[in-house]
């Protein structure tokens, strides 16, 4: 696809001129003589060009003019003004409305050509992360949380209403696996700041100190490893989202700096003198209850109000399970389409097993499954020989003990995380023992203490 330019030149000779030698080099040419003729073709005509390069006086205005007006709509367009006479006032505006250059005529023409060839290459940049913007847009929309379940349509109708508003902080609950990454990259592509950065950190990834340094940055000489500046994520979210995940691991004294960063809308690197402006959007989340910490004073109670804006709580997969229906063929269809597949025909059998299983790894667990079984099938015919569920393998091995109900499947393919079957485990209990901890202590083999402990750690409930 041929590259696409504008010219806007009053001078005929140099127009023409202009305009044969860059459709010999295989640009798309439209050559226009006045500003009325670009704002036309540019907005009536909806002419999409890589590269503006402009007269700066013409007879009806200054190019600057039309630059400020329309730049917003071709935002990865570069322009490159050429003028006869131009001023230092003028010089200073092309660039602080992002002109890619300012050059005086007479300009020889190879000189030209490589400013041109350079400016090509950066409105190509541009477009290409315009296009994945969008294309990400388009992905994460509030419809992207798959479900027909009440539950799942709440969900959608709130996110809808957030990504309408400016909020500046936001919780997002949930069981490890039920979608909270989905709906971060929901509230941030289908938002305002959809086209600015998302910028993801795990906090239960990395030891306090790079945690700091990876939040806040740093100045080189700050610590001994630090050889140079270094932009932390904060930064780097700038006018965009900064999605921290697992929040609940980050340690207390760092806490009370992000509160502080949060309610000043200022940085100061590790080392530095200076606080840098922010604007960004925080979205935390937890499988942990943050509430329930806040009052236990595991985690500050400041820095979870300030962030509760709204919260925003996933159901897991085992209250909704009606979603199955919409996600199994979903991930059909992702799998068959990354692994060239053909599977078209779940059983019936096989609907009853994914319908009877608990899912403790929640839709994470799902599409593991899922995953497995498309890459082993053989033709149009979903292969339920690969489910592995533990549930299925336990019943199956000792049908006395599954009829009990005094078992619990548990996954051990790395989709749950051992401190959620330690909650699962326990919050299954209490509900098996109508929440008396006495009782669920003894089916689990433990004091009332400990239990009473793990309970608090969780927020779940009990009564003696």
């Amino acid at each position: 696809m041929a590259s696409s330019l504008l010219i806007i030149e009053d001078e005929a000779l140099l127009g023409t001129e202009l305009t044969r030698h860059y459709r010999k080099a295989r640009w798309e040419v439209e050559w226009v003589t006045s500003l009325a003729q670009a704002r036309s073709i540019l907005l009536e005509r909806r002419f999409d060009p890589l590269l503006v390069l402009s007269d700066m006086s013409l007879p009806d205005g200054n190019a600057l003019d039309l630059m400020g007006e329309i730049h917003g709509q071709y935002r990865y367009a570069e322009w490159l003004f050429l003028t006869g006479y131009g001023s230092v006032p003028d010089s200073v505006r092309a660039l602080r409305l992002g002109a890619y250059d300012f050059l005086e005529k007479p300009c020889d023409l190879e000189r030209l050509d490589l400013v041109v060839h350079s400016a090509m290459r950066s409105a190509s940049a541009q477009r290409r992360l315009l296009e994945q913007a969008q294309q990400s847009h388009r992905r994460y929309s509030p419809e992207a949380y798959v479900g027909h379940s009440a539950a799942a349509h709440d969900v959608r109708l709130l996110l809808s209403k957030l990504t309408q508003v400016p909020f500046s902080a936001l919780v997002i609950g949930g069981e490890t696996g039920t979608g909270k990454g989905l709906v971060a990259r929901i509230l941030h592509y289908s938002s305002n700041r959809g086209q600015q950065p998302l910028v993801e950190l795990n906090c239960a990834a990395l030891p306090r100190e790079l945690l700091e340094s990876e939040l806040f940055g740093h100045e080189a000489g700050a610590f001994t490893s630090a050889a140079s500046r270094h932009r932390g994520l904060m930064e780097q979210a700038e006018g965009g989202t900064l999605f921290l995940d697992e929040i609940a691991e980050m340690p207390l004294d760092l806490q009370a700096k992000l509160l502080k960063v949060i309610e000043d809308r200022k940085i100061r690197r590790l080392g530095g003198e200076k606080e840098i402006a922010i604007d960004v959007q925080l979205l935390a989340a937890s499988n942990r209850d943050l509430e329930q910490m806040a009052r236990s004073g595991d985690f500050r109670a400041d820095l979870y109000h300030r962030l509760s804006v709204f919260r925003l709580t996933l159901p897991p997969l085992r209250a909704v399970k009606e979603d199955l229906d919409e996600l199994v063929p979903l991930f059909v269809a992702e799998f068959n389409a990354a692994a060239g597949k053909q599977v078209k025909i779940v059983p019936k059998d096989v609907w009853d097993k994914l319908r009877a299983h608990d899912w403790p790894g929640n839709v994470r667990e799902l599409r593991n499954v899922i995953e497995r079984c498309v890459l082993f099938s053989e033709g149009p015919l979903f292969s339920g020989q690969w489910l592995q569920l533990p549930s299925l393998a336990r019943t199956e091995a000792n049908p006395a003990v599954a009829a009990r109900g005094d078992y619990l499947p548990i996954p051990l393919d790395g989709s749950m995380a051992l401190d959620d079957m330690d909650r699962h485990i326990i919050q299954v209990t209490l509900e098996r023992n109508d929440h008396n901890v006495a009782a669920a202590a003894r089916a689990l083999g433990t004091t009332r203490e400990t239990l009473r402990y793990r309970i608090r750690k969780y927020g779940l409930g009990g009564s003696e």
